[in-house]
């Protein structure tokens, strides 16, 4: 009976044309066959690293050595037995955040805590925002891990991300955001409140509804009925002065020229939702729409009150429009109201969130790191190297 031996072989030097046929060709003329391969090129060095099974594991290993020494490269290699696998979950955690000295440490020590092991990692740089990848399989209680390390990925100034490897798998063609806080830098009916000297009447409605305290259509519609006789020229004043969120508009360039589908779907108000729209090039915009008369605000909505529910059945509206399956959907918000459309879609970001959109997502981003989202969907500008 012909018994084969598994050969991890691990190649590193400065790179440059050969070096794969080389060595694949080492392994070939011994009668070793490639199993796994993982290579790359990192700030212009080359590294592999692979496994071959073989039945004279000796002369493999000679031979390899041989070559490795003729085309000047640096060569690990030695015979090992298969380890019979585990069954274990495996899950994807993304951490986002500015490159400093430690960070993969202070993830990696967690993991170690959890007893967790580490079956892949990657690292992409984009400007001063780096997002390193980790490949986990656990048998802990996932949950219990996901809310740790995002506590204490907090306080390192770190976003993080945890997806279901089967889930990660699947190819994301929708992207769907809130707006207020979220894509714009503000709470618009925040800016109406202003113009209409109702701020703080409005603000202490808008913050219940925000933290769940509220009903949102309830807390909606008591909201613009303090807008009543506000002069619609109003709505142009604030949308020229509101900003975009830093990065958004990059990042909605990037998934646009990815090929995703990009939707705003939000509970405020559509005059905004239409016109970001047609500056950012969006496919789809849903907002509340304001009831206008002889040139003023009624205080009324008209149509539908987009809360939690229509949300997420607008979503859906747009799934079925585009043939596209949950699992295949991104959706990124910042408050309760974003819940259930956060938790329906194949991944869902809380964004600059309350602690109650946290927990429910998988996965939370700060204020500055909006542009982490293109990491996650593996848009990348810059350059990705293997760890």
């Amino acid at each position: 009976m012909t018994v084969f031996v598994l050969i991890g072989v691990s190649v590193y030097g400065e790179d440059k044309p050969g070096i794969i046929y080389a060595i694949s060709k080492a392994l070939a003329d011994k009668g070793a066959n490639i199993v796994d391969i993982e290579q790359n090129v990192i700030q212009g060095m080359f590294v592999m690293f692979l496994v071959a099974e073989a039945e004279n594991a000796e002369e493999v290993v000679q031979e390899v050595k041989k070559v490795a020494e003729d085309i000047n490269v640096n060569v690990l290699i030695r015979p090992f037995e298969k380890k019979k696998e585990e069954k274990k979950e495996l899950y994807v955690v993304t951490i986002l955040g500015r490159d400093r000295v430690g960070i993969v440490r202070d993830i990696t020590r967690i993991f170690l805590e959890f007893g967790i092991n580490v079956v892949k990692t990657s690292l992409t740089a984009r400007g001063e925002l780096i997002s390193i990848e980790f490949t986990i399989s656990a048998e802990e209680d996932i949950e219990a891990v996901k809310n740790r390390l995002r506590k204490e990925a907090e306080k390192l100034g770190l976003d993080i991300v945890l997806q279901p490897y089967e889930i990660y798998r699947k190819e994301k063609r929708l992207v769907v955001f809130d707006m207020d806080s979220t894509l714009v830098d503000a709470e618009i009916i925040d800016e109406l409140a202003k113009e209409a000297g109702v701020y703080e009447e409005v603000k202490r409605l808008t913050e219940k509804a925000m933290k769940g305290e509220m009903d949102f259509k309830s807390a909606l519609v008591e909201r613009v009925k303090l807008l009543k006789g506000l002069p619609a020229e109003v709505l142009e004043k604030i949308y020229s002065n509101i900003k975009l969120t830093n990065g958004a508009k990059e990042l909605i360039m990037n998934l646009k020229q990815a090929g995703y589908k990009v939707a705003v779907v939000s509970g405020g108000f559509s005059y905004f939702t239409d016109r970001l729209k047609e500056e950012l090039g969006l496919d789809y915009a849903f907002g509340n729409e304001l009831e206008i008369k002889d040139g003023k605000i009624t205080g009324r909505i008209k149509g539908r009150v987009i809360d939690a529910e229509e949300k997420a059945k607008i979503i859906d509206e747009i799934a079925k429009i585009e043939n596209i399956k949950p699992e295949n959907i991104v959706a990124v918000g910042d408050g309760a109201n974003d819940r259930l459309m956060i938790e329906k879609a194949g991944l869902g970001i809380a964004f600059n969130a309350k602690e109650a959109l946290k927990e429910v997502a998988d996965g939370s981003i700060s204020k500055e790191n909006l542009i982490g989202i293109a990491s996650l969907l593996k848009i990348h500008s810059e350059f990705r190297k293997t760890l």
